[in-house]
């Protein structure tokens, strides 16, 4: 089979054309019967393939419309590799854009939860910074901390509650109305084997996403107090070890250590 008649049998797979001109079947016969098999076998593993990286997306619309919305992302997102861990990271953009989910507003950001779960599941295995190895810092020097991020971090923001969402449509916790419908904060990382998703106190995602980028403690707190006036420094701190999300942390020089140096 040449080159062009490859490109144009895959291609054919996702845009419902008819098969490749010179195609032909074992038997001589019109192979469209076969080719259409074959198209409807990649599209349902494709399908399967998403389904298994957004459970509670699926859950949240049933398997019928997840289905439509699967095909109508698969139609114009075919994967790239045939490694699928990856597949479906641009799903929830996508979703964003499509127009028979509109009303779900919140699905984009519960997907995008999602995404960051897988992230971290396959991202590598490293060990968490020790507690009583910060709890040794003196105090005067806390704030001149950097820290260096778990490979499997990620903080994500939404105007949705999307934690409550995404736990209660993957049976963290029982389905009931959501009373007070505010967005949410989350910090997703897999520390030891199972995937931890920890909501966060006002301020946290500012607090954390400063620290993931290099900025020393003190200068991540005053960040977040500015992002958020609640912000409480002693409630994420403790979430920064519980968490795991961090793995190291060295000191940064201050003005009077250089002076001395």
């Amino acid at each position: 089979m040449s080159a062009a008649t490859q490109n144009a049998f895959a291609v054919g797979l996702f845009d419902m054309t008819p098969p490749p001109a010179g195609l032909t079947a074992w038997n001589a016969a019109v192979p469209e019967r076969r080719y259409g098999v074959y198209r409807n076998n990649v599209s349902s593993s494709l399908t399967g393939a998403l389904a298994s990286r957004f459970p509670a997306t699926e859950t949240i619309v049933g398997p019928e419309f997840f289905g439509a919305m699967a095909q109508a992302f698969i139609r114009l997102h075919p994967p790239h590799s045939p490694l699928l861990l990856a597949y479906g990271d641009d799903f929830p953009d996508f979703i964003a854009d499509f127009e028979p989910a509109a009303e779900l507003a919140y699905l984009p950001d519960v997907m995008r939860l999602e995404v960051a779960r897988g992230k971290a599941y396959h991202a590598a295995d490293v060990t968490s910074i020790d507690p009583q190895a910060l709890a040794a810092v003196a105090p005067a020097r806390l704030g001149s901390l950097v820290f260096a991020p778990h490979p499997s971090l990620s903080i994500l923001s939404s105007f949705h509650p999307m934690v409550t969402i995404w736990a209660m449509n993957s049976g963290h916790q029982p389905l009931a109305i959501i009373e007070g419908w505010h967005g949410e904060d989350a910090l997703i990382a897999r520390p030891a084997m199972i995937v931890e998703v920890v909501p966060l106190a006002p301020g946290g995602a500012t607090f954390f996403r400063q620290l993931a980028a290099g900025t020393v403690l003190a200068g991540a707190a005053e960040a977040a107090i500015r992002a958020d006036a609640r912000f409480d420094v002693t409630t994420n701190l403790a979430t920064l070890l519980r968490s795991g999300a961090f793995t190291t942390f060295s000191q940064e020089n201050t003005d009077e250590d250089r002076d001395h140096a």
